[in-house]
């Protein structure tokens, strides 16, 4: 699939935004098919006779796969064109996911970082997947590498045909080739 019109650049985006998902409800397939991905096949998600035992008195979902889900839900809440993810910070595992349970993530821009002369940018998002109850089963912090619309400035560091002071100071044997880095050019 590609970036389609409806997919928002960095700059797009502001600190304090907020967007939510649509529901997914977590399935017996999904627990299995993911112990057999993973090759997690602890009893506490694979053994209901065994789970009747546990304080949780049922099987219950691997807390990896409900993260991996809450990655596909957050792809389009907000449609981001996204060039990786960079970093989890502070993740926390809040509560119990059941089978049968649905989760919805709820993403809010925390802060952005412009990166590249504004052609991407790093958003910091404060991510909370809740269940259908709206009690909080996962929270943290994600941080993506985002692409941007760039700025007026081409890749000589030139505004108009005018050259800026700062660019010429920069100037290096490879300028004019595209950096593939994400650190400030």
């Amino acid at each position: 699939m590609s970036y389609t019109l409806q997919h928002l650049y960095f700059d797009d985006v502001e600190v304090g935004e907020e967007w939510e998902s649509p529901g997914r409800t977590i399935t017996q397939a999904d627990v299995v098919n993911f112990a057999g991905l993973s090759g997690d096949f602890n009893p506490i998600h694979m053994d209901h006779e065994f789970a009747k035992s546990t304080p949780f008195r049922q099987p219950i979902a691997h807390g990896l796969l409900v993260l991996s889900i809450a990655s596909g839900l957050g792809l389009n809440s907000p449609p981001m064109r996204t060039l990786a993810i960079m970093q989890l910070r502070e993740w926390h595992f809040r509560g119990t996911v059941f089978i049968g349970d649905t989760i919805r993530v709820r993403t809010k821009v925390i802060e952005k970082e412009e990166r590249a002369r504004g052609r991407r940018g790093v958003i910091h998002w404060q991510k909370k997947l809740v269940n259908q109850d709206g009690k909080v089963v996962h929270e943290g912090i994600s941080l993506t590498l985002v692409e941007g619309r760039g700025t007026d400035k081409d890749i000589d560091g030139e505004v108009g045909g005018v050259e800026d002071e700062a660019s010429t100071q920069r100037r290096t044997p490879n300028q004019g080739q595209e950096s593939l880095d994400v650190d400030e050019e």
